[in-house]
């Protein structure tokens, strides 16, 4: 499972491919202009980007300069050379031209993830190790009996690391959309999580916000 960025200002295009990179068990994050794209990356980590270059605003290679070094496939109706050349001279990972068949988007999709992904199939932090693929959690060595909504909540602390998430948006990210609670239930599940782990002082308190889980290596 990874977190995937949709930059598409065409909606039925961004909508489709959100739901068909859901289906195969990806996160999708859906925003439809350049500025939006820039504001979502400074507050949100992903794993990959789907850019589109003719963007109102910000055009996908401007986007894509502010991005950083996130894996990218540009999606674009602009076919010609000279564009291709571009943007795989910037660092892009992949190029698709529109009209594109969705099952070669998607696996081109897993083939740049293979390729890049950072965090390997595990990750480790002050003692906690956590398993990607068998979704086990460790700390110390031994194995800790955590809720499946603790693994994906402490999954997606990890993949943002060192940045604040609103309570809103953990809602939105480990429960869904679609969740109907209140945000108390990331309060409850986040001390369950520090008591469980020994995370007391590296999974942060923003005030007035949410939480951050704070890593310094």
């Amino acid at each position: 499972m990874a977190e995937i960025l949709i930059v598409e200002d065409e909606t039925a295009i961004n909508e489709l491919l959100r739901r068909n990179l859901e289906l195969v068990g990806h996160r999708c994050r859906s925003v439809y202009d350049g500025e939006a794209a820039v504001e979502v990356l400074e507050e949100q980590a992903f794993d990959l980007m789907l850019l589109d270059i003719m963007l109102p605003g910000l055009d996908g290679f401007e986007v894509y300069r502010e991005a950083g070094e996130i894996p990218t496939i540009f999606l674009t109706a602009k076919g010609g050379l000279t564009d291709r050349v571009k943007g795989l001279r910037m660092g892009a990972d992949d190029y698709m031209v529109k009209p594109f068949e969705m099952l070669e988007l998607l696996a081109r999709v897993e083939a740049v993830l293979r390729r890049t992904h950072k965090g390997g199939k595990d990750f480790t932090f002050y003692g906690v190790r956590i398993d990607f693929e068998s979704r086990v959690i460790e700390k110390d060595g031994q194995a800790v009996d955590c809720t499946p909504r603790e693994y994906e909540l402490l999954e997606t602390l990890v993949k943002n690391r060192n940045i604040a998430l609103s309570r809103e948006r953990l809602l939105e990210l480990v429960w869904g959309y679609d969740y109907e609670g209140d945000t108390r239930t990331v309060d409850v599940h986040i001390q369950k999580l520090r008591k469980k782990l020994g995370l007391e002082e590296c999974i942060k308190t923003v005030y007035k916000l949410g939480y951050r889980l704070e890593i310094i290596k």
